[in-house]
């Protein structure tokens, strides 16, 4: 229950933590699972109390990038929408880091925003947050180059495990850059000859 005590919105109301935990299940899961498919009903919104998720958009060629991260103590937008308007999901989520999440059942989504003021003020922030990310995916393809999107993500990867060594294949980065593995590869060994990185065996050393 202390993560989510410490989310903005929900210290003024330990009432509704409370009742996030009676009414919600939660669930462990290891790195690489997927949690939630592209097209699949949406039963419940995932609040992440440790671990982060990664949200992804695949097309109909089966090409997929990368949107946005979910850290300890938010949840996805995508899903409170979706559910909220009886959608299938339009994205999929899978965990980046073994995480433990809270599944709070749609149902309960909407008497949650009629009895709590922060419960609204939590959604319209993670509204504003995933809404300026996406801006920043839409900026980073139009105006960025590939070798700089892929530094950026490198970066961001870092962040988040809070290591410089991040276990992932050139295939993987591929997919959430929406790029090919070759052209992946390529930027690496550049990235690599001018003292940025190191590779390894699915491995790549941030130096």
């Amino acid at each position: 229950m202390e993560s989510l005590s410490q989310v903005a919105e929900f210290k003024t109301s330990p009432e509704l933590v409370e009742k996030l935990y009676q009414f919600s299940i939660v669930k462990q899961y290891k790195a690489g699972t997927v949690i939630l498919n592209e097209n699949s009903s949406i039963r419940s919104i995932p609040i992440v109390i440790r671990g982060t998720l990664k949200v992804i958009r695949t097309d109909d060629d089966e090409k997929e990038i990368l949107l946005y991260y979910i850290k300890s103590g938010e949840s996805c937008i995508m899903s409170f929408l979706g559910g909220m308007h009886n959608e299938t999901s339009k994205v999929k989520a899978e965990v980046e880091e073994d995480a433990e999440i809270l599944f709070l059942p749609m149902n309960k989504v909407s008497v949650f925003i009629r009895e709590y003021p922060q419960w609204l003020d939590y959604i319209f922030r993670l509204y504003h947050k995933r809404f300026e990310e996406l801006l920043d995916i839409v900026n980073a393809i139009t105006f960025k180059k590939v070798d700089e999107r892929l530094l950026l993500l490198l970066f961001k990867k870092q962040e988040i495990g809070g290591g410089q060594t991040l276990h992932i294949t050139h295939e993987q980065l591929a997919n959430e850059l929406g790029t090919a593995r070759v052209v992946v590869s390529r930027l690496l060994k550049q990235l690599e000859e001018n003292g940025v990185v190191q590779l390894g065996r699915n491995k790549i050393k941030l130096m």
